[in-house]
């Protein structure tokens, strides 16, 4: 299991900035930590900052070792359109990630979320005005991870790494 973190987090975000600079910062909190799992939840990404070389970087020193990744979306067309290096990096590390596409909920319905269970969150509570919060109490994290298996249990496999041809 995941250590606990080592001290109490919670902070607000107000802004699609403070929301992108949040996700940045929990890529690399778990390259540092060493998270086991990590959980991203959304309906599209189009606001993450998945295609930009740092998170990716960040996403390969998380990988190395026994990881596991779960990408739950409404659609992955934005991933594509928006985030080049990200899906390259997909490709290479297919065999960690598991992308999921949530289809029968209506995009209001789908939870927007940063994970690695026991250690730390970032959750975007109103994705109009990106406002949300970085939290890492015991409680919020099971709350969150209980949710984000319950949208996994509702996904269907999606967004395969490689498309095979004739």
């Amino acid at each position: 299991m995941d250590a606990p973190p080592t001290s109490q987090v919670y902070r607000r975000f107000e802004s699609r900035n403070e929301f992108q600079t949040a996700v940045r910062a929990a890529f690399e909190l778990a390259a540092e930590q060493g998270s086991r799992e990590l959980w991203l939840c959304d309906t599209d990404y189009a606001d993450w900052p998945l295609g930009e070389r740092a998170v990716v970087e960040a996403l390969t020193r998380w990988a190395y070792g026994h990881r596991r990744l779960v990408v739950l979306a409404g659609s992955f067309d934005e991933i594509v359109r928006r985030h080049a290096r990200w899906v390259q990096w997909r490709r290479e590390w297919a065999h960690i990630i598991e992308c999921r596409a949530i289809e029968q909920l209506p995009p209001q319905q789908v939870p927007r979320m940063w994970l690695a269970p026991g250690q730390h969150l970032v959750r975007l509570l109103d994705p109009l005005h990106y406002r949300g919060v970085v939290e890492n109490h015991g409680v919020d994290l099971v709350a969150a991870h209980e949710t984000l298996n319950e949208m996994l249990q509702l996904s269907v496999d999606a967004f395969p790494a490689h498309t095979l041809g004739l």
